[in-house]
């Protein structure tokens, strides 16, 4: 009797004690396109860590960046507020002017913005940033925005190169900062990789919050030799289509049509590699069962160039163009959502972006949002469709050197407005039936298109969107 009752106690102990507090990890992907990973359609790169992640994940197939450039996409997974309502609607140091100058931006996150660091931090979480930043120069780099340790975040936008010491030799503004003791030959994602597994194992009791933010698969598109050279005698032998396809798509670009592109392909492997180390390392460390792992990338694949260079090294189709656009191969991305707590796997068909971010991390770790442009998605990653959907709004005021120029978008339902602010023309399209935006709906539904039209401009103003202004040099340079 006196055992049974000690064993009554200790499980009504065990049941009533509080569960421990959640890790987060955030895993960023540099320029990762929609279609970058084999469980999204590739054929060519090789992702078997992310696609047996997925298993165990929700993955939302029409998750948006908010932004088709870094910066601003950033700005909104640090904040979960709309890049237009921040006014960093541009990659911080995209300098360019055409018919019209670029509307004005911040050159850093302001750090009276609370940041999803700050909010974990004051809940007890260490936490602890590694890899690219690209959100301000000194003096609003993570450490000032709320992480405990950064290690290789800075102002620039790519590192001056993906092999040890990650500097160009007579120094540079991409020279990688806090990664000085390394070998010859160590690759950059392996070394960040190293970091994050350091970061977790230095925090065995305490609950963390940490961002891998990869610089990969951003340029320069270089590649380990060992991870290059299958894919190089694939592509020899028996290529998926193509390597050199592109087209004239949109009309001030060159877009890559097919991936073909190794040392690319070789990045993206790299990068899965990373997840599978994370992964494991978690499991080994007896850490899976409360770490919850969210992956997203910042903007589209690069397929899209200028005209006169040669088209970018991924393909997005069946989606058009791509990073620097607003169609969907410029903000179309992969997003995975990885609970521990939940038993909730497969596909969601909800449209949401970065701002969703987050709230999403906030409520996975039992904590509460502040008033943010996004929302949570758990509710929609339990149930699978108890969310409604609701409008997507895109501003990029600003040339880039995919050929884009100025423009917003709205998604509404399965419609999606796309307006250029050079001259106010419209496109309209049906992304369900027209996933690849190949048919302009404008003329045919009027109405429909001034309606988007006129919800555009009325979320503009609410949020005092800067915009681009007429180049009074224009005329006389063209």
């Amino acid at each position: 009797m006196t055992q049974r009752l000690l064993l009554f106690l200790a499980v009504l102990l065990t049941s009533c004690s509080p569960r421990p507090e959640m890790n987060v990890i955030l895993v960023i992907v540099d320029d990762l396109g929609w279609k970058d990973l084999t469980v999204t359609g590739s054929e060519l790169y090789q992702t078997p860590h992310i696609d047996a992640f997925a298993e165990s994940a929700v993955r939302f197939e029409r998750f948006y960046a908010d932004s088709p450039v870094c910066s601003p996409t950033r700005a909104a997974l640090m904040t979960g507020k709309h890049p237009a309502r921040l006014d960093i609607t541009n990659w911080i140091g995209g300098e360019q002017k055409g018919q019209l100058i670029q509307a004005t931006y911040e050159r850093h996150l302001p750090l009276e913005e609370t940041t999803i660091a700050e909010r974990f931090k004051e809940a007890g979480y260490a936490t602890g940033f590694i890899g690219k930043w690209h959100l301000g120069d000194e003096g609003f780099y993570p450490e000032n925005q709320g992480f405990d340790v950064n290690i290789g975040g800075h102002g620039a936008g790519q590192p001056a190169s993906y092999f040890w010491p990650y500097k160009r030799e007579n120094g540079s503004p991409w020279d990688v900062p806090g990664l000085e003791e390394g070998n010859q030959g160590e690759y950059l994602t392996d070394r960040l990789t190293d970091e994050a597994l350091d970061f977790i194992d230095s925090h065995p009791t305490d609950p963390f919050f940490l961002v891998l933010s990869h610089y990969s698969v951003h340029t320069p598109i270089q590649a380990k030799d060992s991870t290059t050279a299958p894919y190089l005698a694939l592509l020899a032998e028996s290529p998926p289509c193509d390597p050199e396809a592109a087209e004239n798509d949109p009309v001030w670009s060159i877009t890559r049509t097919c991936q073909g592109n190794a040392a690319y392909a070789a990045m993206v492997e790299s990068t899965d590699d990373s997840m599978g180390r994370l992964v494991n390392h978690l499991t080994e460390q007896g850490l899976s069962a409360n770490t919850a792992i969210v992956l997203v990338s910042d903007n589209g694949g690069l397929s899209s160039l200028n005209l006169g260079r040669k088209p970018g090294p991924t393909s997005n189709k069946p989606l058009r163009a791509g990073k620097g656009y607003l169609y969907e191969g410029g903000i179309r991305i992969p997003f995975l959502v990885s609970n521990p707590r939940s038993s909730s796997t497969g596909v969601r068909s909800l449209r949401a972006s970065t701002i969703d971010v987050v709230p999403t991390l906030l409520e996975l770790a039992g904590l509460e949002s502040a008033a943010l442009d996004g929302r949570s998605l758990l509710d929609e990653a339990e149930y699978a469709g108890t969310l409604s959907s609701r409008p997507l709004f895109f501003h990029f005021p600003h040339y880039h050197g995919s050929g884009n120029r100025p423009s917003s978008a709205l998604i509404v339902g399965d419609y999606k407005l796309i307006q250029w602010l050079e001259d106010d023309s419209t496109e309209l399209y049906h992304l369900s039936d027209d996933p690849g935006e190949l048919h302009d709906l404008s003329e045919l539904e009027p109405l429909r298109t001034e309606d988007l039209l006129e919800q555009l401009n009325t979320w503009r103003s609410q949020i005092d969107a800067n915009m681009p202004y007429p180049n009074p040099d224009w005329s006389r340079a063209n």
